[in-house]
């Protein structure tokens, strides 16, 4: 049994199921409202399998207004409510609670405004990130931003945890990719914040929103900013035969200066998986980084040359500049691939701790050590230029006692990266998956200090309730008023 646990449901709100999807039927389109069990099913887990339970209602709105309608219904009535983008989460950041509603995004899809003079689109945030680049792409703009899920995870999600993806270390993450956004408050309100230009006036309020995985409010539409396409792009692929060796490069290619569009990691446990699955072309190493730079022919020669010499002498054992716009496609095919061909395999727990560039050798070396005395095999993909690390812990969920003995070890991966001077959570969020160990991060002053945000926008403590800050913690917050 998992050492994960959820508050016992408020038996009042189950007793009053009839007369809640009642109050939410005659406020939104019936179509919109699920009560059936076998349908709120569908419902019960996000991305994080492991753990599961099906919520009380589903709601799916169209329009902001109907958003706030639902909203002020549930808050009337004292209902707990937690958002749900694609459910692509892998913190467990949309995981319901017995006695929740839950508020689905997937029909806030409008494409709202389009400015291409200013370089901004303005979308619903039930649109999928991949989409966003496919409405500008023709007139030669993108999004920056690019999670491996990208082909199916909402804006929504991508705010709420401040997602990032393999070209964060050249145009950022989310927080960096974000000019306003709609949102719904607890109590129904509607609020603005930011807008269209690059920068707003008065306190970061939307340096709040982003990354808040869905406490303070939801997010219905959102104002990102497009980019011109870079001239070209190629990756260069090179392989070790150590992960500390490979550390190395990173930190080396960081401190000369270049500045690669992305840096990517495997290990041989993962490059044998996707080389199956996707044949791109991997070579069998130990270690393997991709890294990818743009610009005008000039430029990428210049920083491909730069690159080269530096991972030469760290005796690569194998190294390969992409020569086409196929070869590239197929390189990126491949780490794209990465989780859903290691979920073809086995059950895995996906990690997210970040560390700092120059503890990436010890750490890799000290995952490998732990792997060992947990008796759990581990595949390390991760976005090595920023250092945020993605093992994928491999585990047998019918096998009594391996998720324990998964978790336990995921436990000590996370201390490592404090200990290194790293942090919890680099794009994934906290979720229920790391909530247990921000005690490990902060001071109880610093959770205060974090939980009286919530209070001001949040007072009663409905909105995504259980996550993010230790069970213990937040249910007595929540509990101080009843």
């Amino acid at each position: 049994m998992s050492t994960i646990v959820m508050p016992e449901p408020d038996q009042s709100v189950l007793d009053r199921k009839p007369q809640i999807v009642e109050a939410l039927s005659h406020v939104l389109p019936a179509d919109s409202v699920i009560w059936d069990e076998r349908e709120t099913k569908a419902y019960e887990c996000d991305a994080l399998t492991a753990y599961r339970c099906p919520p009380l209602v589903v709601v799916l709105p169209s329009t902001t207004e109907e958003v706030a309608a639902a909203m002020r219904a549930c808050h009337e009535m004292g209902v707990p409510v937690v958002p749900r983008g694609a459910g692509t989460s892998l913190a467990g950041g949309s995981l319901p609670t017995a006695d929740c509603v839950i508020l689905g995004t997937a029909r806030l899809k409008d494409v709202v405004e389009v400015d291409y003079d200013n370089r901004f689109i303005r979308v619903q945030t039930g649109v999928t990130n991949l989409s966003v680049t496919g409405i500008v792409e023709d007139q030669g703009f993108f999004y920056a931003p690019d999670p491996s899920s990208q082909l199916a995870c909402a804006i929504a999600g991508n705010i709420a945890m401040n997602s990032g993806g393999a070209h964060c270390l050249k145009y950022g993450v989310t927080t960096n990719n974000l000019l306003g956004v709609k949102m719904v408050m607890t109590d129904g309100e509607i609020v603005e914040l930011g807008g269209a230009a690059m920068d707003a006036p008065g306190l970061d309020l939307m340096g709040l929103i982003c990354g808040s995985e869905g406490q303070l409010a939801i997010v219905t539409e959102a104002t990102l900013p497009i980019l011109p396409k870079p001239e070209g792009a190629r990756p260069v692929m090179i392989g070790f035969d150590s992960a500390e060796v490979a550390g190395e490069c990173v930190g080396r290619i960081i401190k000369s200066g270049v500045l690669p569009v992305a840096i990517e990691y495997m290990d041989r446990p993962c490059i044998e998986v996707v080389e199956k699955f996707a044949k791109a072309g991997y070579p069998m190493c130990e270690a393997l980084l991709i890294v990818e730079v743009e610009g005008s022919e000039a430029e990428i020669e210049d920083q491909l040359v730069r690159i080269v010499a530096i991972a030469e002498a760290l005796d690569p054992v194998e190294l390969k500049v992409s020569e086409s716009a196929e070869e590239s496609a197929l390189i990126w095919k491949g780490r794209k691939s990465a989780f859903g061909a290691m979920g073809q395999i086995n059950d895995y727990m996906c990690l997210d701790g970040t560390v700092p560039i120059s503890a990436l050798p010890f750490t890799l070396k000290r995952i490998g050590e732990l792997s060992k005395e947990h008796g759990l095999q581990v595949a390390n993909v991760f976005h090595a230029g920023d250092g945020n690390m993605h093992p994928l812990i491999l585990f047998d969920a019918n096998k009594p006692g391996d998720l324990e003995r998964t978790e336990a070890f995921g436990a000590d991966i996370l201390r490592l990266c404090i200990e290194v001077g790293g942090c919890l959570t680099g794009e994934h969020g906290v979720g229920i998956e790391k909530r247990d160990l921000m005690l490990e991060q902060f001071s109880s002053d610093d959770l205060e200090c974090q939980m009286q945000v919530k209070d001001v926008f949040d007072p009663d403590w409905l909105l995504n309730a259980a996550k993010v800050f230790p069970l213990e913690v937040s249910e007595a917050r929540r509990q101080r008023d009843n």
